[in-house]
Order: C-alpha cells, then sequence, then structure tokens
C-alpha cells in the first residue's frame, strides 16, 4: 500500500469520527410561546441601509426565505441568530436572522423580499410565536 492511500484513508476515517455531528432529536427541544407584535420589512435599501440584502448578522437575504428579525430584547430570551420559529397564523417555520435596531421591545419583523405592497398590507399585529429551545438550557436558566 502506498503512502498516498495510507494517508487517503487516515483522512477519511479522522472525518468519519469528528465530521460527524449527532443530529438533535426533536424531544430534546420545546416550543415557548411568547406574544410579540409583528410587523414586515422588504430588502430595500429605502428600508435599511445600502447593503439591504445584508443581515445585522451578516447573512445574506434572497426573496422568498422565511425569516425575521428580532428586537434585540428577544435576543437576551434565547430568541437569537438561527432560532426557529413559528408564528400564529403562518404556516412554516421561520429562522431568525437579523436583528432589529436598539428602539424596539418585544417585536418580530417578518422578511417579505422586495414585495413592499405584501409588507404594507400586513402592517402591524399582535401575535403569538413559538420559539424553538433545547430542553437543557431551560435548566441552565432556573440555577
Amino acid at each position: 500500500m502506498s503512502f498516498n492511500t495510507k494517508i487517503a484513508g487516515l483522512s477519511i476515517f479522522i472525518f468519519l469520527i469528528f465530521g460527524c455531528k449527532k443530529e438533535p432529536k426533536e424531544e430534546d427541544y420545546i416550543w415557548k410561546p411568547i406574544m410579540v407584535t409583528a410587523t414586515a420589512y422588504n430588502s430595500l435599501a429605502s428600508q435599511t441601509s445600502s447593503t439591504p440584502n445584508i443581515t445585522a448578522w451578516g447573512d445574506t437575504l434572497v426573496p422568498g426565505m422565511k425569516c425575521v428579525a428580532v428586537s434585540r430584547n428577544l435576543i437576551s430570551l434565547g430568541i437569537t441568530h438561527n432560532t426557529q420559529i413559528k408564528i400564529e397564523g403562518l404556516e412554516g417555520i421561520y429562522i431568525v436572522n437579523d436583528k432589529m435596531n436598539k428602539k424596539w421591545r418585544n417585536r418580530i419583523d417578518i422578511y417579505m423580499g422586495i414585495d413592499v405592497t405584501k409588507a404594507k398590507e400586513w402592517g402591524r399585529k399582535k401575535k403569538k410565536i413559538y420559539y424553538r429551545v433545547k430542553k437543557d438550557s431551560l435548566n441552565t436558566k432556573l440555577k
């Protein structure tokens, strides 16, 4: 067996041991409810900045994505970057990938691509959202 073959085999072995993450199980999580004010926004320079498709966490927005921005006080509750949320009355799971200006509290902003009409029609609504948290993180916060 050649040296290169041995190195390739060792590389595959190391990848299999260290490169595979254990998939989280749904029963390891719960969905916590909270009431928020839900508004909508678009990825337009007139609404955000000169780079409207880049979020405050550095993610790239693409119309059609199911994502939200959250007010910064919600981050301290565990609704942080890449948290999954469900929004009362809307289908599917949304991902938190943006954060709002510090002036807002108890608020989410639903991303609606470049469809300004759709965002205006949504307006501002009180909604119950559910955010996904790992069960063992609840025990940590109670101590």
